[in-house]
């Protein structure tokens, strides 16, 4: 075995080249599954190609965010918090207030909960679409249809 392994960096234009979009269908699916999935996408993990220091990760669009699931108690327990900017401007929003109101929200939050805190996740985040209904109106991507 005299086989020498070379480690293939990418650069950011061979990355950007060879990015593609997936579509996932959210209808039914658990909550921190399915984002933690989508993290891999958004990252580039599931390429053999991939390079911590660069964006080789490709878009996603994600569909039927309405008919997400949680597991367990979560549903009448959790609470999201933000902060208007005033005194005392804590304010709490119940899961099921959440996804009555912005059940897209509740995705984008758990995926950029699991994202690395750095510049380069920020711009990761960016290549990600969620909608509430099935009509995504990004046809022009040639989005893959994935099930996970």
């Amino acid at each position: 075995m005299n086989r020498k392994q070379n480690t293939i960096l990418l650069t950011k234009e061979e990355a950007g080249a060879a990015r593609v979009w997936f579509l996932i269908d959210a209808s039914g699916k658990t909550l921190g599954r399915l984002a933690s999935e989508v993290v891999k996408i958004l990252r580039g993990k599931h390429k053999p190609n991939f390079t911590p220091h660069v964006d080789t990760g490709d878009g996603v669009i994600i569909i039927h965010a309405e008919k997400i699931e949680v597991t367990g108690a979560k549903e009448a327990q959790k609470i999201y918090r933000h902060h208007t900017g005033a005194m005392s401007g804590m304010r709490e929003i119940t899961y099921r207030t959440m996804k009555a109101r912005h059940p897209e929200e509740i995705i984008r939050r758990a995926i950029k909960g699991m994202m690395p805190k750095t510049r380069l996740a920020e711009a990761q985040v960016k290549k990600l679409r969620i909608f509430a209904g099935e009509n995504h109106g990004l046809e022009a991507q040639q989005p893959i249809a994935v099930t996970i």
